[in-house]
């Protein structure tokens, strides 16, 4: 069994900083801003030898009140706090224990589960007395970390090793060995979880979907917009398939993005689309395919990523038809380099579509990994060559294209050998990469063809 451990405080004492510590990744975005942080984030983390599932939360609210955004975050931290097996309680060394330090120290000892202090930014002299505060709150001996210097790390080491050991006892000398895992390629392919990242604009519904999918209230949802502001990646699993949801903040136009902490927010959306596999843009059913939409859509396609535009609202949509003639219409015009992008409507709120939802995702996912064999390639490009043979170079003599090869996957990438490549217009190029979705069912997926120029043998020569 895996040790669980959450961090919990008030806002603005340093849990992200340390949950990035931790994790070894700068995954949690850290600003000077309080409360920043409104959702847990979850991630795999390491002191020394000691390997444990971390919980990074909002900070702690003196809040109960469901209908205000600090009372959900407040929820999802007692969520997190009843998952975890130990808690760490940080306060800020530097500002000294505060009445809300001494509120939720109270109610921790109450509780049944083992608790340990930690008095963060204490690389210094001026942390002393805020230290010795904290002996005060009664949780035992505060352990003096520095989470953005990185010290202390021993001392937590020490604080959490008691408890990682009866987590996960010592393995039996005498135990039979566990069997060598199958070196086969595609089965490991197979296993390895699908990332698909949830984007679109403000308030269109993403976090209400990822928590459709996974069943439970994970991310913070309400009617006001902006609420995610971290890319929260949650595990999944879909008929047996493996899943890495990842629900980003709402992008907005960059000119209206003026706050720091938005900027961040956005940088965080735009990473998690470049490490995705699918990325899936929801889009209000009344409102589909704003400018704003095809300009996610479009970085989607130019980070080479596969695509499903997911309509939600449906369940409140007032003219459907005329919604899906507007949808086909826009997807056509504005975006032709990739023909065929699947759509899948649906309503997050109350479960509609989530299964055709996902068969299209996992669809679009598979065209997006497959690879075509060399000689139907070639046999293809002559019959394509020969239909409509390629135009007249520079120097008057038709262009020749010699033979392709696809050059690697995700997403389907194809090198072709041509008699003088610089020559050769872009719309022969689009020709071929049409051709090459009408015969090999690439449709809806970005496409990548290079060209290259073989090296004349007589170059150079008298």
């Amino acid at each position: 069994m895996t040790l669980t451990v959450a961090i919990v405080g008030r806002p603005n004492v340093g849990k992200s900083t340390l949950f990035n510590r931790l994790t070894g990744r700068r995954t949690a975005i850290v600003h000077d801003l309080p409360g920043v942080t409104r959702d847990r984030r979850e991630g795999d983390a390491q002191v020394g030898d000691l390997f444990f599932r971390l919980i990074d939360t909002a900070g702690l609210e003196d809040e109960s009140d469901l209908s205000t955004t600090e009372g959900r975050m407040r929820a999802q931290t007692d969520v997190a706090m009843r998952s975890a097996d130990v808690i760490l309680m940080m306060v800020d060394a530097r500002a000294g224990v505060t009445p809300l330090d001494a509120h939720f120290a109270d109610l921790l000892r109450r509780q049944d589960k083992p608790v340990i202090l930690v008095a963060n930014k204490c690389e210094g002299r001026v942390s002393q007395p805020g230290l010795f505060e904290a002996f005060g709150l009664g949780l035992g001996e505060p352990v003096p970390v520095s989470s953005e210097h990185g010290e202390g790390m021993g001392g937590l080491y020490e604080a959490l090793r008691p408890y990682a050991d009866a987590a996960d006892p010592p393995a039996d000398p005498d135990a039979e060995p566990a069997a060598a895992e199958s070196g086969d390629d595609e089965a490991v392919l197979a296993a390895r979880p699908l990332s698909l990242a949830i984007v679109g604009r403000p308030n269109v519904g993403k976090s209400t979907l990822v928590n459709r999918l996974l069943g439970e209230e994970r991310m913070l949802t309400g009617p006001e917009a902006g609420l995610t502001r971290d890319a929260i990646t949650s595990a999944f699993e879909w008929r047996g398939r493996p899943l890495t949801l990842v629900d980003t903040a709402g992008l907005r136009r960059k000119a209206r993005i003026e706050e720091s902490l938005e900027k961040l927010s956005a940088q965080d959306t735009l990473n998690a689309v470049r490490m995705a596999a699918v990325v899936a843009l929801v889009l209000d059913a009344n409102a589909v395919l704003e400018k704003q939409d095809l300009t996610i859509a479009r970085h989607v396609i130019d980070e080479g990523r596969a695509l499903v535009v997911i309509v939600n609202k449906w369940d409140i949509a007032d003219d459907k038809g005329e919604i899906l003639e507007r949808l086909k219409d826009r997807l056509a015009n504005a975006l032709p380099q990739v023909r065929g992008i699947p759509f899948v409507t649906v309503s997050a709120l109350k479960g509609h579509g989530m299964d055709r939802m996902m068969e299209t995702v996992f669809s679009i996912y598979d065209t997006w990994n497959r690879r075509v064999p060399t000689r139907p390639l070639n046999e293809w490009l002559k019959e394509m060559t020969e239909r409509h043979p390629p135009p007249l170079g520079g120097l008057g003599r038709r262009l020749r294209v010699r033979y392709i090869t696809q050059a690697k996957i995700r997403p389907p990438t194809f090198v072709a050998f041509v008699s003088r490549a610089a020559d050769m217009p872009d719309s022969y190029a689009r020709y071929l990469v049409n051709g090459l979705r009408d015969a090999f069912g690439l449709d809806g997926i970005p496409i990548r063809l290079h060209l290259r120029q073989g090296k004349n043998p007589y170059a150079g020569k008298e």
